[in-house]
């Protein structure tokens, strides 16, 4: 079968650009491109690549490149938007000329228009919008081809899998052992998967070469194909299982990646049952016939490089494959597909749906008839309480409450029940972008005392009796089959965590009648460390699996696992059901469009179904876990205990209004004011920053008798309607009216994008003020207030240049106004040199405003000021909030401001805080698209730009690298009047790892082709 390459054609760039001259009228810069059996040659002019010449060998029979000339017209008809090359005639009308070479040699020539883009194997990443991409395209192109016929597709060729046994005569060119024992078993399912569907399999033309330097991708997503030098007609579903074979490599979840792909491919050419079954055994196939030709030609031109390009990657890829159990593979791709998992799912669910009354109890307690309670240990969890991680311990004092509140002595645990309780390394699994964790429970958990009989619900026999050992494990477990009824189907149920008495008085082939008792539950010691329970699940296939087989799998393996694995209640028949599945995020989506305001927006471009944090994490409904490097409210950490529990604490005692006295609040007023230069002394209490800011606005406007304010370009300083008149982020972005005439801005003090830039910029910029200053006193608003954040969040995560608030202060004060900090984001030790972001500046405020982290996410904010301004506002007008300083709150700030002190989170802000700055400057080294790095502590920046010269914004940049990231399972956002700064402001309980983990994730995404500069 295999035609060894002969000798290239032998042409100068000199004597091809020659060429082109002479036949097309084309003045041209030649280039020379790879290939095994042309001579490819790339033209330029000074826009860039125009067309590529294919000077085919001179054993070219003619025949065949008409072929492929045809196929382009058809293809240039029926498909212009995918694209393939398009022919460019000769000076003669021609497309396929006859040229000599240099050594006077006829070659057949063409010349075919240049397709922009990236080769798929020079792509990055190859992530699941790639693959998606990739499946609908070659749909696409298959469906145009399904028309196309020429007499020329029916021929033997290496490359057509269907012919694929060819290489069973070559095994001995393979030099390892091990390498053709796998080629081998790949060859034995050939034989036993493909060989005797293939009758059935659909045949039509094919462009059959689908690598991963055939494709061409734009934009992150497949813009066209080149060369199809390689069609031919054969059974359909061999495209996809070329293109799997290429597209797969380098996948460390090639399961997870074929899904994608395929179920791209089907939603838009729908594929058969018949093919999906012989996919996987196909893909391999390929990936054999190319190790086996690779060697071949490597011995016979060991100097042709080219020929061994993707040998290494396939070998890995094969052996990733092969540790995968074919039908596990068959199954998940029919899941991903929308058929039944199982092929034989229905009748089975419908026979134990029939027989759930005739079933016996697999416990004593029979949940049909007799009280049981379900118990909630899913991610979000209410019952569990807080913290990302539950000891035996407390699971059992848990299962106590439960028994105690509910009067139930059986307590069941729930399927499909996503949980964060498997904190061990063995539940970690590769996926498509990032380790999963394993978290979706396939079965039910029956919780009894050790000791009590397991008994079988009908009759079976034991396939499997083996002692899983370890942390988290089932330890002993049994597994029988069954059939169902007189019918040839069959299916299993799995016991796990029994005693190990089993493990001796059971042998594989016993058989076991209906209601005998073949176990017992085992004690905490002999089950991984589980309080006794027994695990029961129901399978359709044990995807051979020897006595291990799951009973806890990864999110993205819910619908293949939920395929094998039924519900188990069909069994149990406990009323009411058992189903733990968490509601997915389509449905949410649904149901807030419905019922919540369309300008709540949403991160990410893939939403997250947030249910629980912890610490520095946040975790999905689905558990998985993601480290929180943009939420500033958690200061002290997601759900931190003593914050938790001083609320709560209060919270059962008294939560009333500030109109009593109350000891807490005099406390914690002394305990924040001691942290503040004097003379800010005085505290009101809030909810919130924007009343903050609203209140800090009132006081200014009573201290000074005036409603002129004066702002920064860029701020964002609250929600209310008065604030948004404040900030011009909102007033002049998308449905604002800009600001009133009370209100001017000065402008941005960006000592990078603006217009004043070196070490003087912050006086240059405070010099400003005095000509805004005059615009408001001439629109007869004199100066009341200058409003700044300490730190510009909005504005880019701006560290104030130096000198800059002194000099702005000392000219508001001049003119009689007062000036407030804003620290509603940027205080509480963030900065990590100071406590305060403004004494970074040397400056002492009038006023200052606090939100957000002062509560750790309880509803409190709070203003500080001056006496002589408190005296102001006691004018006679009571000041009064229902619910700002309530002692609840109260005790949440307070303990909020012990947790800073006592674990001294300022000096590991700014530990942490240089650790991701130095990190970053290093990153900026090597990717020019990071214009600038900046921040203080954990406030922190990093701008991206398209041209470092320039300076030119770049948010789509940005906006990949964010939402990468989270694919990475890293958050972080974006900001900056441009939305091209990356945006770094996490929990202050960040560490030096967590800060490696940030940056190792920005290395991967602003490596990626999104985020390099055009």
């Amino acid at each position: 079968m295999p035609t060894t390459s002969h000798d290239t054609p032998l042409f100068s760039l000199p004597a091809a650009e020659a060429l082109v001259q002479a036949h097309y009228g084309l003045t041209l810069n030649a280039t020379a491109l790879p290939g095994e059996w042309d001579k490819n040659i790339l033209f330029t002019d000074e826009a860039g690549p125009v067309a590529v010449l294919k000077i085919s060998h001179a054993a070219q029979e003619p025949g065949w490149l008409e072929l492929e000339n045809a196929a382009l017209e058809h293809l240039a008809q029926r498909l212009p938007e995918i694209g393939f090359p398009r022919l460019v005639p000769a000076l003669n009308g021609q497309t396929l000329l006859s040229c000599a070479s240099e050594s006077g040699t006829p070659h057949l020539t063409r010349l075919i228009s240049h397709l922009p883009g990236t080769l798929y194997a020079h792509t990055r990443p190859h992530n699941r919008r790639l693959l998606q991409s990739l499946g609908t395209s070659l749909a696409r192109v298959d469906q145009a081809l399904g028309d196309f016929s020429h007499p020329l597709l029916k021929r033997s060729l290496k490359w057509d899998l269907s012919q694929a046994l060819w290489i069973e005569t070559y095994l001995e060119c393979v030099e390892a052992d091990e390498k053709r024992e796998r080629i081998a078993a790949v060859l034995a399912n050939y034989h036993q998967e493909f060989v005797p569907r293939q009758p059935a399999l659909r045949q039509q033309a094919l462009y059959n070469d689908a690598n991963d330097y055939n494709i061409l991708v734009q934009g992150g997503e497949v813009a066209g194909f080149i060369d199809l030098g390689d069609m031919v007609e054969s059974a359909l579903v061999n495209e996809l299982a070329i293109a799997a074979a290429y597209a797969l490599m380098g996948q460390a979840a090639p399961l997870d990646a074929a899904c994608a792909l395929v179920a791209a491919y089907h939603q838009t050419l729908p594929l058969t049952e018949d093919e999906l079954a012989v996919l996987w055994t196909l893909i391999q196939a390929r990936l054999a016939v190319s190790v086996v030709n690779s060697a071949i030609e490597r011995t016979a031109h060991p100097e042709n490089t080219y020929l061994a390009i993707s040998e290494a990657p396939a070998w890995e890829l094969l052996a990733r494959m092969t540790a995968i159990s074919p039908a596990k593979a068959h199954y998940a791709l029919r899941a991903a597909c929308g058929f039944p998992t199982h092929p034989d799912t229905a009748p089975i669910e419908a026979w134990l749906a029939a027989n759930t009354a005739a079933f016996a109890a697999v416990v004593p307690i029979d949940p049909r008839t007799q009280p049981s309670a379900l118990i909630d240990l899913s991610v979000g969890s209410l019952e569990l309480g807080g913290g990302d991680c539950w000891s035996a311990d407390e699971i059992e004092a848990i299962l106590a409450t439960k028994r105690r509140e509910s009067g139930a002595e059986l307590i069941l645990g729930r399927y499909l029940e996503p949980r964060l309780l498997y904190a061990f390394p063995a539940f970690d699994q590769p996926g498509l972008e990032r380790t999963e964790h394993r978290t979706v429970h396939l079965g039910a958990d029956l919780f009894l005392p050790h000791g009590t009989p397991v008994f079988a619900p009908l009759a079976g026999t034991v396939v499997s009796v083996v002692d899983n050992t370890g942390a988290g494990n089932y330890g002993p477990t049994v597994i029988l089959a069954h059939q169902a009824g007189k019918t040839d189907l069959t299916f299993f149920t799995l016991y796990g965590h029994l005693d190990p008495a089993c493990l001796a008085s059971l042998r594989v082939g016993q058989v076991i009648e209906r209601e005998q008792c073949f176990a017992v539950l085992g004690r905490r010691e002999h089950n991984g460390g589980w309080p006794p329970h027994l695990h029961f699940q129901v399978l359709l296939d044990l995807l051979g699996c020897e006595g291990d087989f799951p009973g806890v799998a990864r999110p993205a393996e819910r619908a293949l696992y939920a395929g094998v694995c039924p519900d188990p209640n069909l069994i149990l028949g406990v009323p009411g059901g058992i189903s733990g599945e968490p509601e997915g995020n389509a449905s949410l989506l649904t149901r807030r469009h419905k019922s919540i305001g369309p300008s709540l927006s949403i991160s990410y471009e893939e939403p997250l179904q947030i249910v629980r944090g912890y610490r520095q994490n946040l975790y999905t409904a689905d558990g998985q876990a993601f480290l929180d490097m943009v939420n500033n409210v958690p200061h002290v950490g997601h759900s931190n205990p003593r914050v938790v529990q001083a609320a709560l604490r209060q919270l059962a005692v008294l939560n009333t209004n500030s109109r009593y006295l109350h000891s807490l609040m005099e406390a914690y007023a002394e305990a924040l004011t001691a942290t503040l230069p004097a003379p800010l002394s005085v505290c009101y209490f809030v909810n919130s920053g924007s009343e903050a800011n609203e209140l800090a606005l009132r006081l200014a406007r009573a201290a000074t008798g005036r409603q002129g304010a004066l702002v920064v370009d860029a701020a964002y300083h609250g929600n209310t309607s008065l604030l948004v008149d404040l900030s011009p982020y909102k007033n002049e972005g998308k449905g604002g009216r800009g600001a009133p005439d009370w209100v001017q801005k000065l402008p941005l003090p960006d000592p990078y994008r603006g217009g004043f830039r070196g070490p003087d910029c912050g006086l240059r910029y405070a010099a400003l003020a005095d000509e805004v200053l005059s615009a408001l006193e001439e629109a007869g608003h004199p100066i009341g207030m200058f409003i700044a954040e300490s730190i510009l969040g909005c504005g880019g995560q701006i560290v104030l240049p130096e000198g800059y608030l002194p000099e702005v202060y000392r000219r508001v004060r001049a003119r009689g106004g007062v000036c407030v900090a804003d620290e509603v984001q940027v205080g509480f030790g963030r900065a990590g040199t100071h406590f305060w972001a403004f004494e970074h500046q040397g400056v002492v405020p009038d006023i200052v405003t606090l939100g957000k982290p002062i509560g750790n996410g309880w509803p409190l904010g709070a203003v500080i000021t001056t006496p002589a301004i408190a005296a102001a506002f006691n004018n006679g007008m009571e000041y009064f909030n229902t619910f700002g300083g309530n002692p609840a709150s109260l005790a949440a700030g307070h303990a909020v401001l012990q947790e800073i002190q006592e674990r001294q989170l300022q000096a590991n802000a700014l530990t942490v805080g240089n650790r991701i700055l130095d990190g970053l400057r290093a990153l900026q080294t090597h990717y020019p698209v990071i214009g600038d790095v900046r921040g203080l502590g954990l406030y922190i920046g990093a701008e991206l730009v398209k041209d470092r010269a320039t300076r030119e914004p770049f948010a789509d940049a940005a906006s990949h690298v964010a939402n990468r990231l989270k694919d990475f399972g890293v958050l972080i956002s974006t900001d900056g009047p441009h939305h091209n700064v990356l945006k770094i402001k996490p929990p202050l309980i960040v560490t030096l790892d967590d800060a490696d983990q940030l940056l190792t994730a920005l290395d991967r995404a602003l490596a990626e082709d999104a985020a390099q500069q055009p």
